[in-house]
C-alpha cells in the first residue's frame, strides 16, 4: 500500500497535487515592507496587552474596581487566548489571513475606542474581551501573511522576527507610558495603543498585493477535515508543550521581578518600571537570533532544549539569592534573551508543519493556546507557593519543573526532526 494522504511527505513542502488545494504562489523575492507591517500588527495589539497592568491603579480608582474585577480586566486576553486560540485559528484557515488581520485590528480598535467611553465596569470589560479577541486573531492570522510576502529562503528568518512581536508590544508601552500617563491619564495610553492600531492596518491594507496567499479551493473541504490533518502530526503537539514550559517561566520572571526591586529593594516605580522593561524587551534580540538560527538550519529541537537548560540555570541563580543583586540583574536579562529562542522556534513551525497554506492558523492558533498557559496558570501556582512560605525561592518548584520538561521535549522534538531528516523523500 502506497503511503496514506499527507504522509511519506517532508513537512515544509506544501501539497499542491490535489484538487482540494491550491498551489501556492512562488515568491522569488521578499517584500521586506510588506513583513514588517505583518510584524507590526501583532506588535500593536501586544500593546493592548502590556497597557493594563501599568494603568491599572487609575483604572481601579476610577471605575471603583473590586480585586475579582481587575483581575477579568487584567487577565482576559490570556483567558481567551488560552481557550479559544485555535478555534480563532480555525477561523482564520476558513475566511483567509488577510481578512482575519484585518477584522482582528478593527475589533481591537472597537475595543479601544469603547473603553474611552465606558463609564461602568461592565463597558470596560466587554471592551476588554473586544481587544482580547482582536489580539488572538491577528496573532494566529498575521504570519500566514508574513509567509506569503517571503521569498522561500528568507522565511525562517522573518518568522523569527515575528516571534518577538508579543514582548515588543508590552516592552513598547511600558517605554512610553511614563511619557504619557502624566499628561492623558489611562486613556492617553488607549489613545495611543488605538493610533497604532489604525496605522497598522493601513499599512497592511497597502501591501496586501504583497501578500501571495494561495487562490481559493477547487474543492471545498470541510475546515475540520483541513484542521485534522494539521493537527494529527505529533510534532506540533511538542513545539506547543514546549512553549508553555517556556512561557511559564517567562511570566514567573515578570511577576517577581518588580515585586522583588519595590517591596525588598525600595526602589523608586520608575527605575522599576525601566528595569522590568529591559527586562522584557531582552527577548526580542533572542527572538531575532533565533530566526537566524532557523535561518542556518540550526535543528528546533536543539534550541529548544539548549535554551531550557540554559534559563533553568538562570532561574536557579535569580530565585535562590546567593548572588549580589546585579548579577541576578544580569540573569534576569540572559534568561529573557536566551529564552527567546524558543519561542521563535515553535511559532515559525506553523509553515513547516502545515500541509496546505490554509493549515497555517490551525497551527498557529494551537501554539498560541499552548503558550498562554504560562501565564494562566503559573502566577496563581507560584503564588500559592510563595503565599505559604513567605520565600520566592519556592518559585523555583515551578521555573525548574518547566526547563526540565522544555529539555526534554526539545529533545523528544529533535528525535522526530531527525527522524524527517533520514526518511525518503516522495515527489
Amino acid at each position: 500500500m502506497g503511503p496514506a494522504a499527507g504522509q511519506g511527505r517532508p513537512p515544509g513542502k506544501f501539497v499542491s497535487m490535489t484538487l482540494t488545494t491550491s498551489p501556492r504562489p512562488i515568491v522569488a523575492q521578499t517584500d521586506w515592507r510588506a513583513v514588517l507591517a505583518a510584524v507590526l500588527c501583532g506588535v500593536v495589539v501586544a500593546m493592548n496587552v502590556g497597557k493594563v497592568p501599568i494603568a491599572m491603579p487609575e483604572l481601579r480608582s476610577e471605575f471603583g474596581l473590586s480585586l475579582v474585577a481587575a483581575g477579568w480586566v487584567s487577565s482576559m486576553i490570556n483567558t481567551l487566548g488560552v481557550t479559544t486560540a485555535l478555534l480563532f485559528g480555525l477561523l482564520g484557515d476558513r475566511i483567509g489571513a488577510y481578512r482575519m488581520c484585518l477584522s482582528g485590528l478593527l475589533i481591537s480598535a472597537l475595543g479601544g475606542a469603547t473603553a474611552l467611553f465606558a463609564d461602568n465596569e461592565s463597558m470596560l470589560l466587554a471592551s476588554r474581551f473586544a481587544e482580547g479577541a482582536g489580539v488572538v486573531a491577528v496573532a494566529v492570522s498575521a504570519p500566514a501573511l508574513l509567509s506569503a510576502a517571503c521569498a522561500p529562503l528568507d522565511r525562517r528568518f522573518a518568522l523569527g522576527i515575528w516571534s518577538g512581536y508579543l514582548p515588543a508590544g508590552v516592552g513598547l508601552v511600558m517605554l512610553l507610558a511614563p511619557l504619557i500617563m502624566p499628561a492623558g491619564g489611562w486613556r492617553g495610553l488607549w489613545l495611543l495603543t488605538l493610533a497604532a492600531i489604525i496605522l497598522s492596518a493601513l499599512a497592511v491594507h497597502r501591501s496586501r498585493t504583497a501578500y501571495h496567499l494561495p487562490a481559493a479551493d477547487t474543492v471545498e473541504r470541510h475546515p475540520f477535515t483541513t484542521a485534522r490533518e494539521a493537527l494529527s502530526q505529533p510534532e506540533p503537539w511538542l513545539l506547543a508543550i514546549a512553549m508553555a514550559t517556556w512561557t511559564l517561566q517567562h511570566y514567573a520572571l515578570i511577576i517577581w521581578l518588580p515585586t522583588f526591586l519595590l517591596e525588598q529593594r525600595g526602589l523608586p516605580p520608575f527605575t522599576v518600571a525601566m528595569l522590568t522593561c529591559g527586562m522584557v524587551l531582552a527577548n526580542v534580540p533572542g527572538n531575532m537570533l533565533g530566526g537566524s538560527l532557523l535561518h542556518r538550519h540550526v535543528g528546533r529541537g536543539n534550541m529548544i532544549a539548549s535554551s531550557s537548560l540554559v534559563t533553568g540555570l538562570c532561574g536557579v541563580g535569580i530565585f535562590l539569592d546567593i548572588f549580589p543583586d546585579g548579577v541576578r540583574y544580569a540573569l534576569c536579562l540572559t534568561l529573557s534573551f536566551v529564552g527567546g529562542l524558543i519561542p521563535a522556534s515553535v511559532l515559525s513551525a506553523s509553515v513547516r508543519y502545515a500541509r496546505t497554506p490554509k493549515q497555517i492558523g490551525t497551527l498557529q492558533g494551537l501554539f498560541i493556546q499552548w503558550g498562554q498557559v504560562g501565564p494562566f496558570i503559573g502566577p496563581p501556582l507560584i503564588a500559592m507557593l510563595v503565599a505559604a512560605s513567605g520565600l520566592w525561592r519556592d518559585a523555583l518548584l515551578v521555573t525548574g519543573s518547566a526547563a526540565l520538561l522544555g529539555i526534554v521535549f526539545g529533545l523528544l522534538i529533535r528525535r522526530h526532526e531527525n527522524r524527517h531528516a533520514a526518511a525518503p523523500v516522495h515527489s
